[in-house]
């Protein structure tokens, strides 16, 4: 499955879709130390520097055909960390993805973001009704870090939008694999929950998978990060979905 990143931060997305078996063919960040960063592990992925601006950067010469288009647009509007400003925000970034996803028409949109969103109800209210005009339906949970063996909660929203469902048959069955916890006792049916992380040397915030060679000069991306054994659980659990969805067909 070939994946479109959104907001890609330093790459715990992709880092995460990668290893449950997805291609990244292209990546969209606007922080340049962030881009730095993935260009030293994406050198050959293309690469844009504006969500806004996107549509026209990918249409502009050829380019492989996108199943997913995945990332997670800033989360200061609903964060505990933020004013709250939901929609009124600025930062407000699921139209941009939204422009995205019209223009490359994905099989599938991947949108992740603080547990806090699910709880604005104009917020959310407006992507599911956006995802719907795309002829998508959209299912959704709360993955909480300590669930694939962190020592911490780090809660995140996963929404997956996938093609609507035909003759009332739902194609995937994302929700109802997930079993979260943020007491550390979840885990994932089909997923072996590695043992208890140990912090890596001078990353206090214990992000597992990510050198340490990043923290320096970027702890802030390093803490908008997505956890990349997070992302592995929920692409793998897409792709078993997808593959099944394929083989009924």
């Amino acid at each position: 499955m070939n994946v479109l990143s959104l907001f890609s931060g330093i790459g715990g997305l992709e880092l995460g879709l990668e290893r449950a078996g997805m291609t990244v063919t292209g990546q969209v960040e606007l922080d340049p130390y962030c881009r730095e960063v993935l260009s030293r592990h994406w050198p050959e992925v293309p690469r844009h520097d504006d969500v806004r601006t996107a549509p026209e950067w990918w249409q502009s010469q050829q380019r492989p055909c996108v199943d997913l288009v995945a990332g997670g647009f800033p989360c200061q509007p609903f964060s505990k960390l933020g004013c709250r400003l939901g929609i009124d925000d600025e930062r407000w970034g699921w139209p941009w993805m939204a422009n995205v996803v019209r223009v490359v028409r994905p099989r599938y949109v991947l949108v992740e973001n603080v547990s806090a969103l699910v709880r604005d109800r104009d917020a959310f209210a407006w992507m599911l009704g956006d995802l719907h005009q795309l002829g998508f339906d959209a299912q959704w949970t709360v993955v909480s870090a300590c669930s694939v063996g962190a020592p911490h909660a780090r809660d995140r929203l996963f929404l997956l939008a996938h093609p609507a469902c035909v003759d009332g048959q739902q194609p995937l069955h994302l929700q109802a694999s997930v079993q979260g916890g943020r007491a550390g006792a979840g885990t994932a049916r089909g997923y072996a929950r590695p043992e208890r992380w140990i912090p890596e040397p001078a990353v206090g915030r214990v992000a597992h998978g990510l050198s340490k060679r990043v923290v320096a000069p970027g702890l802030r991306a390093l803490g908008n990060a997505v956890v990349p054994h997070v992302a592995e659980l929920v692409g793998r659990l897409i792709v078993t979905a997808d593959t099944n969805w394929r083989h009924a067909a």
